[in-house]
């Protein structure tokens, strides 16, 4: 580390550290809590992919459901073969899309809690509730292997109970804290001292 002058107000120099660094501290330590969430939306992830797995390996079945949903659906006029078809074709491609972005979905939070992100909470809390009014909605209509959203959706449930422990939010108060320049407690500035944090 290498030390540059800066001008005080008696006109000499006094020294502060510049150059290498950038001051942050170290990443707190992960609590349980954290580590169980982030397992936990892994699994959720794993579940994604194993049920689009299974919707790839079974279309040919998920299509002669969505078929026989179509024909049964009341309309003033009978679908034709190509309606029926075309309603196959974009039934597959929609789950198949909803899995995918599941996937990804469960993916991006368990990075981004794991590393301690306020917003990823929030925005955990915010998908699932909207998973679960979809599932609501759509209970009924479920494509694919229906058993794995509800599973999804009780894995979901038991992250949540994690992220909001006690010890996750004081994990993410220091995770904030130790991304700040100068980390926990910044160092004193040409301006003066500065108030310094008493984070837990």
């Amino acid at each position: 580390m290498t030390y540059q002058p800066y001008p005080t107000g008696g006109g000499g120099y006094q020294q502060y550290p510049a150059g290498g660094g950038s001051n942050l501290a170290e990443q707190p330590p992960r609590p349980q809590s954290v580590r169980i969430a982030v397992i936990l939306m892994y699994a959720g992830a794993a579940l994604s992919a194993i049920s689009l797995i299974i919707t790839l390996a079974f279309v040919h079945r998920l299509e002669s459901a969505i078929a026989t949903s179509v024909r049964h659906a009341r309309t003033t006029k009978p679908f034709t073969a190509a309606q029926i078809h075309a309603g196959q074709t974009d039934g597959v491609i929609a789950i198949v899309i909803v899995l995918l972005v599941t996937l990804g979905l469960w993916v991006w939070m368990a990075w981004a809690n794991n590393k301690g992100r306020n917003w990823a909470r929030i925005v955990a809390s915010v998908l699932y509730a909207l998973n679960t009014i979809w599932l609501l909605l759509s209970l009924r209509n479920l494509g694919g292997p229906s058993i794995f959203y509800g599973v999804g959706w009780l894995i979901g449930l038991a992250a949540l109970i994690f992220l909001w422990r006690r010890d996750t939010t004081q994990y993410i108060a220091q995770s904030q804290a130790s991304n700040m320049p100068g980390g926990r407690f910044p160092p004193d500035g040409p301006a003066g001292p500065v108030i310094r944090s008493s984070l837990p």
